[in-house]
């Protein structure tokens, strides 16, 4: 029972995955809905843009809110959660756009420039449903529980074996708590994910996967 439930979240997840890029690059597939009036001007940089850069923001109300330099452009769309909000232009050219309010979490995204879907080069870039893309992380209530914190840390490593199965090179991530070495007879959970659907690239050297199962 277990297997099965943890396999259905597998899914899940990849389905959300791929939801979330539904008409990405194609600049079509959303539906272009006005931009959103701020419920609070208390905007942040979120946690996940580039490094020094203030936009995208979110706020205490979790709408997400986008601005990009694009002079020449005609039209531009903060394209979020399945929804394009059309952007507004000032007398410098900057484009400016607010979302809904959006659930707690990670959020795939893009820009959409004239009808062409481009990343938002404030983000940082992730890999996901085959492609690489912005994101944005929605603070949630209980952030501060997920945050890394000053206490003893485990250890992940990257391991490459060979497959008998397919016959090639393979590679898997393994986690260590911190008290693995030093205290060997302290048994642990076992748990193993193979669950991994078009998000297995780092460093742009990894092909995509559709494997679903979990063991534990």
């Amino acid at each position: 029972m277990k297997r099965i439930i943890l396999s259905t979240m597998a899914a899940l997840a990849a389905l959300t995955a791929s939801a979330q890029f539904a008409g990405f690059g194609r600049g079509q597939g959303n539906p272009t809905v006005p931009s959103e009036a701020a419920i609070a001007e208390d905007f942040k940089p979120a946690v996940s843009n580039q490094e020094g850069k203030q936009y995208p923001m979110v706020n205490s109300a979790r709408q997400v809110r986008a601005q990009i330099m694009a002079p020449n452009a005609t039209s531009v769309g903060l394209d979020i959660a399945g929804k394009i909000y059309t952007m507004t232009k000032d007398e410098r050219g900057m484009w400016t756009g607010t979302s809904a309010p959006q659930d707690p979490g990670f959020h795939y995204y893009q820009l959409n420039i004239d009808g062409a879907s481009v990343p938002d080069p404030g983000s940082l870039y992730y890999y996901g449903a085959s492609r690489w893309g912005s994101g944005i992380e929605v603070p949630s209530d209980d952030q501060d529980f997920w945050q890394v914190k000053n206490v003893p840390q485990g250890s992940m490593s990257e391991v490459y074996y060979y497959s008998s199965y397919t016959e090639q090179m393979r590679r898997c991530f393994v986690y260590l708590p911190n008290e693995y070495f030093t205290n060997p007879t302290k048994k642990y959970p076992f748990c193993t994910c193979s669950m991994v659907w078009a998000k297995t690239n780092m460093a742009g050297h990894s092909k995509d996967t559709q494997h679903k199962s979990w063991t534990t």
